[in-house]
């Protein structure tokens, strides 16, 4: 057999490698994604959990990419700190090397087992998530027999003088090496491969180690690669934070190592004198020794990251908080000042859909009740910030009244948020029904909606207000509120009821519709009095647990 065939041969195996790797990653991640996902996100509170979280997590879906793209998404939705995020990575670049460990040892009698188990599980089970650990054993089988046949095929070829050439060319430069195998790596995404490659052809000395070593470097750098081209699509600067500060970390670790590349060299060589094992040792050192020297420095070098890219602040973004100083978290008094004022925008975003709410029930503007909606998204966006700042600050930072002003806070923010769901969700696709429907309300229903959506602006004030100056006579005025909605609904109820009996049917609809609006605006009003009185008069003790009478002895 020929040169060419050999290199046919070679794409072949390399393919099947890529192809069991994919499968692997992709029956874990469909067997247990959701749940990865929400480890992953639980881990990032503090750096050592994240680290764990990250080795834990890449582990098991061999791929260091697919962690860092879940990470990115967390770290630029703004759900996660950046030190926790980068700590997920380096533990990532560790889990990466640890199914090297493994295959680097003779496994290949277990190759019929795992497909054999694969297919059965794959082709016989009717659920899904034995079938995808059905593919993750067939994954596992493929590789190994790829492995195995790269090394029956290096064995074969390695005394052939144009493979001794081609790769003799490519081991006499390491930077040469770095460049080949990280361009390999992004191509593959797959450092697990290039590196499983890298293996096979210095186990057959068809690669000297230390250009086995300068590959490895460059796998290394090349999976770092991929989160910066493909993590989120955005043009904050803030969202590639953490693929930059990986790759950054990956460029200091590989130019070190390339620098002490022979001294390192000679003594794992002296140390594990089997090529294979020496590969898959130096990769795991390398990804080892980075984490270890970087873990200690990430605070400054996160805070580097922050100034060097700085998060873009668009002013014509209503939903982008303007008040959220990462610098006030050092004081806590200073941050749940500047979280509060954050959250009287929710009141200022809601009361402008109150407002469109009211101008849509008086006319007949669709266009108004789409522009209207899409406030709701505001409110969501300022209500996430929100909710991650304050959880973001250091608990052992907060006094008893810090505590308990953090609760009444995310309390406020997300009671006008649900308020704002009301809106979007019931109140104004009532509304827009019917305009649909042609339908027309009687002039005391029209004048009373018109009535009660000017009362839902003026308590949503009265909250705001409450909110800074926790006033208990205004808590219970607020409170008081709910007594008048409750009363209109019960009279709207009973003439609803009064009226099946005589009404036509357009006027019988029409009824059921103003009945469903004026239930909405209860809603809203109950959301906005529990957001601010009921934190009030319940720290007060001025707030019964029922309104049922207690049963008298």
């Amino acid at each position: 057999m020929g040169f060419p065939m050999s290199l046919i041969d070679l794409a072949g195996f390399i393919a099947l490698l890529l192809w069991g790797t994919h499968m692997v990653q992709t029956g874990v991640q469909r067997a247990f994604g959701a749940s990865l996902r929400t480890v992953l996100g639980r881990a990032l509170r503090n750096r050592f959990a994240a680290f764990a979280a990250g080795l834990g997590v890449t582990t098991l879906l061999q791929s260091s990419t697919a962690t860092g793209l879940m990470t990115a998404a967390f770290a630029a939705g703004g759900l996660v700190e950046l030190i926790p995020a980068l700590a997920v990575m380096l533990g990532a670049n560790v889990g990466t090397t640890l199914i090297v460990q493994v295959l680097s040892f003779d496994v290949a009698a277990a190759t019929p087992v795992l497909l054999l188990i694969g297919v059965l599980m794959f082709r016989r089970n009717t659920s899904p998530r034995a079938r995808d650990l059905g593919r993750v054993g067939i994954g596992l089988g493929l590789m190994l027999l790829s492995l195995h046949h790269l090394l029956d095929l290096m064995t074969a070829y390695e005394d052939a003088p144009s493979l001794r050439l081609l790769l003799g060319a490519v081991s006499t430069s390491p930077v040469l090496d770095v460049l080949l195998a990280a361009g390999l790596t992004w191509a593959m995404h797959s450092s697990v491969a290039v590196v499983l490659l890298i293996m096979s052809l210095a186990s057959q000395g068809a690669v000297p180690p230390d250009a086995a070593f300068a590959l490895v470097l460059g796998a290394n750098l090349g999976t770092a690669i991929n989160p910066v081209i493909e993590g989120p699509a955005s043009d904050d600067p803030a969202a590639k934070r953490l693929p930059v500060g990986n790759l950054l970390t990956r460029i200091a670790g590989v130019a070190i190592a390339l620098v002490l590349l022979q001294p390192i060299g000679r003594v794992m060589v002296t140390l594990v004198p089997d090529n294979a094992r020496v590969v898959a040792d130096f990769h795991t050192l390398f990804n080892a020794v980075v984490a270890a020297v970087v873990f200690p420095v990430l605070g400054p070098f996160a805070r580097a990251l922050e100034r060097f890219l700085p998060q873009k602040v668009n002013p014509a973004d209503p939903a982008a908080p303007l008040y959220l100083d990462p610098a006030a978290k050092e004081t806590p008094i200073v941050a749940l000042g500047a979280a509060a004022r954050e959250a009287l925008r929710l009141a200022d975003t809601l009361g402008a859909m109150l407002d469109g709410a009211k101008a849509a029930l008086a006319g007949t503007d669709t266009r108004l009740i789409g522009e209207t909606r899409q406030r709701d998204d505001v409110l969501d966006r300022l209500n996430t910030a929100i909710k991650t700042y304050v959880a973001s600050l250091d608990p052992e930072e907060l006094s008893e009244h810090d505590h308990r002003r953090s609760n009444e806070i995310l309390a406020f923010s997300m009671g006008l948020e649900q308020a704002g769901d009301v809106v979007d969700r019931t109140l104004l696709p009532h509304v827009a029904k019917r305009l649909k429907r042609g339908l027309t309300f009687s002039k005391a229903e029209q004048t009373e909606l018109v009535s009660l959506a000017e009362r839902l602006a003026a308590n949503l004030r009265t909250a705001a207000s409450l909110f800074m100056t926790e006033d208990a006579r205004i808590a219970r005025t607020l409170a008081d509120e709910k007594v008048a909605f409750r009363e209109a609904e019960t009279r709207a109820t009973q003439a609803h009821f009064e009226g099946l009996r005589s009404a036509r049917l357009d006027e019988a609809q029409a009824s059921a519709l103003y009945l469903d609006i004026l239930r909405d605006m209860k809603l809203i009003n109950s959301h906005i009095v529990s957001a601010a009185a009921y934190p009030v008069l319940e720290r007060q003790g001025d707030l019964l647990p029922s309104r049922l009478v207690e049963p008298s002895p």
